[in-house]
């Protein structure tokens, strides 16, 4: 997926678990995992929420990477 993130690190300076950042932003524990895990890429909506709540922007945890496909 060309879809990178940083959202593990982000968290961890927050001292917060899945749980937590989950309820923090409005969304389950499972999604921050998938999120994370890079299976899941967040709204837009979500993004911007998690990058406040870390405050920073959106490029500094989510980053996307062209795969090379789609030339």
């Amino acid at each position: 997926m060309p879809l990178h993130n940083r959202l593990k690190e982000h968290r961890a300076k927050l001292g917060v678990n899945q749980q937590e950042m989950g309820a923090l932003v409005g969304t389950s524990r499972q999604t921050i995992s998938q999120i994370e895990r890079g299976d899941y890429s967040p709204s837009v909506t979500l993004a911007l929420k998690i990058a406040k709540v870390c405050n920073t922007t959106v490029e500094e945890i989510f980053e996307y990477e062209e795969d090379g496909t789609d030339e």
